[in-house]
């Protein structure tokens, strides 16, 4: 099968949960602008798009996402927050146990494209992406630079990644 038959294959309405993990915005000081901006990325797409917001607390985080990977209307999880190195990031730590693979690759890459266009400071990121039952689970960071470099390089293939993930 060529890949572009195997690509055309894949879903094209998605339904993405948008979790945001942060104290500031949580408590409302801040807004969240990557959440915003994520979300308008994926709906321009054609996605349908739900929004959550948690303060950096790894029990809740774990609850959530355990509870989205368990719901039936939900293709795909991007959370946003809490990938850095502060003792108050703990996305990583809290969702990286839940997941059944790990796709290295997107880290790896996130952290190439943004430190081609914000420099060091994507050095700071713990990017992390994989799969767990049948879903695609992302932890993005909070800046808005490094989500305009995530939608760059995610929306392209964002639906054919889903169909690898359900098989």
């Amino acid at each position: 099968m060529n890949f572009e038959k195997h690509r055309a294959e894949a879903p094209t309405k998605l339904r993405i949960a948008v979790v945001t993990i942060s104290d500031k915005r949580a408590r409302g000081v801040e807004e969240d602008i990557s959440g915003k901006l994520l979300q308008e990325g994926l709906e321009k797409e054609g996605f349908t798009v739900s929004r959550h917001l948690l303060p950096n607390e790894s029990e809740r985080i774990a609850s959530l996402v355990r509870e989205l990977l368990d719901h039936q209307d939900v293709d795909a999880i991007i959370t946003i927050g809490g990938t850095g190195i502060s003792s108050r990031d703990v996305t990583i730590e809290s969702i990286r146990p839940l997941l059944q693979k790990e796709l290295p690759g997107f880290g790896e890459m996130l952290r190439h494209l943004g430190y081609q266009k914000v420099g060091t400071p994507a050095l700071l990121s713990r990017a992390l992406a994989g799969s767990a039952k049948g879903k695609l689970v992302f932890c993005l960071p909070g800046a808005p630079a490094a989500v305009s470099v995530a939608l760059e390089l995610l929306l392209p293939d964002l639906s054919h990644l889903v169909k690898h993930a359900r098989e």
